[in-house]
């Protein structure tokens, strides 16, 4: 199998620790996701030769751009990067179709300019070449510093939190954006954001840091679906995190079974746990199945779970229900169901409900 087209391995223990282990091919979107402070500017900043690390390496299409052993650090200029920082860094005193060509000032006038049209066309933004920074809106700024980037013909895009300082409208269509313009790139992407909605639209593979250390890196439908620990299922936006122990595996049934307090859950066939080992245990909301006052629902004889509404928010089309279970004391179980849903079975809080948790749903991870 061939190497990837990026690879970085970083290692150090001050100021900022790091342990970081990821790659990313061409045509490929890796996001890099975590709470602030968790370094994921600081890996950006190392990739593009802005920060010097301890130790490790940077790989980048077969060349070295860092090599700590070697004592090899390529400058800023010898690394073919684009980079798009959070606040665009436009030249307030240049246009925008100048703005681009500082990119390109060893280029022949004529052809210089070809080139800046490509790029705006690429960036949908044909026309407004002589507009300056402060007549143009965020969106468009933006726009035009990711033309920037481009224009280099760079080896690697670096874009760090891209969309975080335009309003949600326009966040929205940059992202579907980039999402179509993901498919003329031909280089590796690596965006860094804490918008986990965000990762989940743009990344391939998502790389989920905390405190400067990469946990997991996988599609984001892997990591949502499972996660290698309770703590990146808790940086993944997962609230059902419980904790229990496995009580036998049924290969024949392709079922394990977890005791959880009081009752026994059965999942689909975990066997890397043994008999009698304690374990986290997490479910999406979306393997929670209401059980419904008007008809049977679907997987309603699947792990049934009975309890209190503890806490019922409408929030316009649907509500946000916290499932208190008598045997649970420290979490609720939750889920969301479309507002109608939960008026026509009148779930509401002190109220008696009962859910069904999807064996397919429940996905085992050893402690932490």
């Amino acid at each position: 199998m061939a190497e990837a087209a990026f690879q970085l391995t970083l290692r150090q223990d001050a100021p900022i620790p790091l342990d970081l282990e990821f790659s990313c091919d061409r045509g490929e979107i890796l996001v890099i996701a975590g709470p602030s402070g968790s370094g994921k500017t600081t890996t950006l900043r190392s990739i593009a030769g802005l920060y010097r690390p301890a130790s490790g390496r940077i790989e980048c299409h077969g060349r070295c751009w860092f090599d700590s052993d070697a004592g090899l650090s390529l400058g800023i200029q010898a690394r073919p990067a684009g980079m798009v920082f959070q606040h665009y860094a436009l030249f307030p005193h240049l246009t925008a179709g100048n703005n681009i060509g500082i990119a390109l000032r060893r280029m022949p006038r004529r052809e210089r300019r070809r080139r800046i049209g490509e790029l705006m066309a690429m960036v949908n933004m044909e026309g407004l070449e002589k507009r300056y920074p402060h007549q143009l809106s965020g969106g468009q700024q933006q726009r035009i510093a990711l033309a920037r980037a481009l224009a280099r013909d760079p080896d690697i895009l670096l874009l760090d939190e891209p969309f975080s300082a335009v309003d949600q409208l326009t966040r929205r269509k940059l992202l579907r954006e980039l999402a179509a313009l993901k498919r003329q790139f031909r280089i590796p992407v690596i965006l860094v954001t804490h918008d986990l909605d965000e990762a989940r639209k743009l990344a391939d593979q998502l790389c989920i840091i905390h405190h400067g250390r990469s946990l997991q890196t996988a599609p984001p439908e892997t990591l949502m679906a499972r996660p290698d620990s309770a703590t990146v299922a808790r940086l993944v936006g997962l609230d059902n995190i419980f904790s229990g122990s496995v009580r036998d595996h049924d290969r024949n049934r392709g079922v394990t079974r977890v005791a959880w307090g009081e009752q026994v859950l059965e999942t689909r066939l975990q066997p890397q746990f043994e008999p009698g080992s304690r374990i986290d245990w997490v479910i999406p909301a979306e393997n929670l199945i209401l059980h419904r006052r008007d008809r049977p629902s679907r997987g309603e004889r699947e792990n049934p779970v009975h309890g209190e509404i503890a806490e019922f928010v409408p929030m316009g089309e649907t509500a946000s229900v916290l499932i208190r279970v008598r045997h649970e004391s420290q979490r609720y179980l939750a889920m969301t169901v479309p507002t109608h849903v939960a008026r026509r079975n009148s779930l509401e809080a002190g109220g008696p409900i009962s859910v069904s948790l999807l064996a397919e749903g429940i996905h085992l991870m050893g402690t932490e």
